[in-house]
């Protein structure tokens, strides 16, 4: 069974926003973590294409690691894009469009804000050589959230995203690697192709093409930890179904939401 790693990153930067520093990522770091995929030859599918590699089951799947970036951090363009485009190498960036600068509505983070894309970057960015995808309007807990709210914090992000790109937008990331069967049904109704969770495993072509694993890379994750994830190492493969745990810890966080009445935003805005 080929296994693949899907890398998750946030910021690149080596100043990040205080809400975001442990996920993010040193530029120097990051350079040494695209050196270690060239000297193993591995190509660089945006996830989109991932999903057409793994509709005809293509043995260049063996060959492949994904990167992948959540959220729309400005850096993502100005730091990790170049970084890519010198050596070749694409990725899919998970964007949230509440989030984004220069709207006609205010950021819904105001903290964030300075940190963030501005929407007439977006095109740029895309041309550049990183796919776009939706991550959610406001970054909720989509599976804490009523069946109205999480549809539209789906549709929305989609919409708002094709207007401002002039192209559909086919690929989804759940806002802290979050879903359910209920979510999932949503994100396909909506339209997208196909949507990557978290779960901190390698990928495994038995994913369900609406709940792909990622392996989130911290500021502290090791050179030694990517290049073992690039050799198909040092993680798991995900489960086939949903684990036990998984199921009681989502009851866990929709209880405390409702107690606390902040359906979705709980812990915060970041991953």
């Amino acid at each position: 069974m080929n296994l693949l790693p899907i890398l998750c990153y946030h910021s690149v930067a080596a100043q990040p926003a205080d809400l975001i520093r442990p996920f993010a990522v040193d530029p120097t770091m990051f350079a040494a973590h695209l050196d270690l995929i060239a000297e193993r030859g591995l190509e660089t599918p945006t996830v989109s294409e991932l999903l057409r590699l793994k509709a005809d089951r293509d043995p260049r799947l063996a060959r492949a690691v994904v990167i992948t970036f959540d959220d729309g951090y400005a850096d993502n363009g100005s730091a990790a894009l170049p970084a890519l485009h010198e050596r070749g190498m694409r990725g899919t960036l998970f964007v949230t469009t509440g989030l984004l600068r220069g709207g006609a509505v205010p950021p819904a983070a105001p903290a964030l804000a300075p940190y963030m894309l501005s929407w007439a970057e977006l095109p740029d960015v895309r041309d550049g050589g990183l796919e776009i995808g939706g991550h959610s309007h406001t970054h909720p807990q989509l599976d804490t959230l009523g069946q109205r709210a999480a549809r539209e914090e789906v549709t929305r992000c989609k919409t708002m995203l094709e207007d401002a790109l002039a192209a559909e937008v086919t690929t989804f990331a759940y806002p802290h690697g979050y879903s359910s069967p209920s979510v999932r049904r949503i994100v396909r109704a909506a339209g997208y192709r196909g949507a990557c969770s978290v779960k901190n495993t390698l990928s495994s072509p038995l994913d369900d093409p609406f709940s792909m694993a990622r392996l989130t890379v911290r500021a502290d994750t090791s050179l030694g930890e990517i290049g073992a994830w690039l050799d198909r190492r040092g993680a798991l493969a995900p489960p086939a179904r949903e684990a036990l745990r998984t199921r009681g810890w989502r009851l866990y966080r929709r209880t405390r939401a409702e107690i606390r009445r902040r359906p979705g935003r709980d812990p915060g805005w970041v991953v």
